[in-house]
């Protein structure tokens, strides 16, 4: 089945074309060929098994603590809400690496540093991390959306890496993803409350549920409209997701922003360590 909407361009989005922002790695540190022409064409693909079973362990320990104080501090706040995060429905804990030497091993080193190599570049920098937590209470789905429609960064294509830290099937809430349609750039975005912001009801083409277990990753372009489902499984659904951008990234804070903000801080965006050995 296919859907009708009308796709408006957002007006920092000058003239975006994908095949010249991708650069092919040559050699590639870790993604395959099939990986590759996944990302290029669909603008995602599937790592399996990107944490082992010992490190899926210690992230999920270390999420496990911050969504704990994230729900917290949201039993405080009238109806248990701040934005689009909501005790019992999705919780949100961000900028969690920096505060945690097991999370920022995992973020800056390997394996995730070879994927981001091959998809970022050289000079590549983690820009956002956070653990959400999708709970059974208030069964919600999260709207589809560009990652560069809440807060648009230039150059526009950065990587985000969703890792299932519990099983993320389709019951759970996985990844769906509108393959192809990260060529057409950055798109307007409407607030719909209480969900956050929506790039359309509808994708154009057909989406792509993409489940994945524990300890897997989906990993796609910050230009690839993606959502995730309702959870109506019986435990919590959990993954922890980075984000990097190249050098020179800028992000921009709204329409009243003219310079914007340089994402080159060595503390607040730390660098990917290069390779030992």
């Amino acid at each position: 089945m296919r859907y009708c909407c009308v796709l408006v361009r957002h007006p920092r989005s000058k003239s975006f074309d994908w095949d010249a922002a991708l650069r092919q790695p040559d050699p590639a540190l870790a993604i395959t060929q099939a990986q590759w022409e996944s990302f290029s064409t669909g603008g995602f693909c599937v790592v399996d098994d990107i944490l082992d079973a010992d490190a899926l362990r210690r992230v999920t320990a270390e999420t496990d603590k911050a969504c704990a104080r994230a729900d917290e501090l949201l039993a405080t706040l009238p109806d248990e809400r701040y934005f689009i995060a909501e005790r019992g429905a999705i919780t949100f804990a961000p900028h969690i690496a920096l505060e945690s030497d097991v999370l920022l091993d995992v973020v800056l080193g390997e394996p995730l540093r070879g994927f981001v190599h091959d998809l970022v570049g050289e000079g590549a920098r983690l820009y956002h991390d956070q653990a959400v937590y999708k709970g059974t209470e208030k069964p919600r789905r999260f709207p589809w959306h560009q990652d560069n429609g809440y807060a648009f960064v230039h150059p526009e294509s950065y990587l985000t890496v969703w890792i299932a830290l519990t099983d993320a099937s389709v019951e759970s809430g996985c990844v769906w993803a509108a393959p192809g349609m990260q060529r057409e750039g950055t798109l307007q975005h409407t607030y719909v409350e209480p969900l956050g912001w929506e790039v359309f009801a509808d994708p154009p083409v057909e989406p792509v549920a993409v489940p994945v277990p524990a300890g897997s990753a989906v990993m796609f372009s910050s230009l690839t409209p993606h959502l995730t489902g309702v959870n109506v499984s019986n435990s919590v659904r959990k993954a922890y997701i980075v984000q990097y951008v190249g050098p020179g990234a800028v992000r921009f804070n709204g329409p009243e922003d003219c310079d914007g903000t340089p994402l080159d801080d060595d503390v607040q965006f730390p660098a990917i360590r290069p390779r030992t050995g």
